[in-house]
């Protein structure tokens, strides 16, 4: 018999990434081991993980309307926050199926409470559209950022545990960045050892503490509005060689109790995988 209580980042992800057929659309179970909270605090001290949330939001469109064309955008709205312990039912709905472009939305909800709203559009890329975006830079090299500079320690997120980082001159988390720019750069991939793909993607650019807490002591508490997420050259085995890709995450504004940051994944060629920008609500300071 399986072990009901699976302890590895392998058996963890892949419970977190399923998603069950039931009546009216697809569940999934909101687990402890996800929360934003540090690992100092109880998991229900911070909420359910944005970037897994995107990334089931992403999965129900696809697999609840049998959707094959690659995903290129995909924008959720954070409505309430959801409880651990309890299923989130994702309810899909196909808005638009053309032969080049699907569009399709899908609503999560826990009993009469809706929680999350998202829309996806998918396509076929042109096979030069990301050789138009002009960031594409090439990244540090994977071997030359030391090894132990990662997510540890009790003010990592819980969902942290469940990646790989390989910090560029970080982490500057606690105001290491109060004298500069608010940035934050970084190898990641995930635990499980699986190839990169759009839904780990999702998780994955969202998988830092905001880059506004680089510039503070005392980081204030914020809640995500909106992520919206655009997907330009496919992960490969060659662009992101053991499933590792190259993260950028800076703060845009902060400033009239709001801030927005944006995020690029690049391939270890310098391709550019994909982009997002978050809104985030400053509720105060801890």
């Amino acid at each position: 018999m399986a072990d009901p209580h699976p302890t590895s980042s392998l058996e963890l992800l892949e419970q977190a990434f399923a998603l069950t057929p039931v009546e009216g659309g697809l569940s999934s179970l909101m687990r402890e081991e996800f929360s934003n909270a540090p690992q100092q605090l109880p998991p229900e001290k911070g909420f359910p993980f944005g970037g897994l949330l995107a990334a089931l939001c992403a999965k129900a469109m696809r697999q609840g309307l049998d959707i094959d064309a690659p995903l290129q955008t995909l924008s959720v709205q954070y409505l309430a926050a959801a409880n651990y312990g309890q299923p989130l039912l994702f309810t899909p709905q196909m808005l638009r199926k053309g032969r080049q472009i699907t569009y399709a939305a899908v609503q999560a909800a826990q009993g009469e409470r809706l929680t999350h709203n998202a829309s996806g559009t998918f396509g076929r890329n042109t096979p030069d559209a990301a050789a138009l975006y002009d960031r594409a830079v090439p990244p540090p090299a994977l071997d030359s950022l030391p090894v132990g500079a990662g997510m540890e320690g009790p003010f990592a997120p819980r969902f942290a545990q469940h990646a790989e980082y390989r910090f560029d001159g970080g982490p500057n988390i606690f105001g290491g960045n109060k004298d500069g720019k608010r940035v934050e750069r970084c190898w990641i991939r995930m635990r499980d050892g699986q190839p990169l793909d759009e839904i780990r993607l999702c998780y994955l650019l969202d998988a830092l503490y905001p880059p506004s807490w680089t510039g503070f002591e005392a980081p204030p508490i914020m809640t995500t509005v909106d992520l919206r997420y655009d997907f330009l050259t496919p992960p490969t085995p060659e662009n992101a060689p053991d499933g590792w890709a190259y993260f950028e995450y800076s703060l845009i504004q902060h400033s009239d109790g709001w801030a927005v940051d944006d995020a690029i994944a690049w391939g270890a060629d310098g391709s550019v995988l994909a982009t997002s920008r978050q809104r985030r609500k400053v509720l105060g300071h801890a």
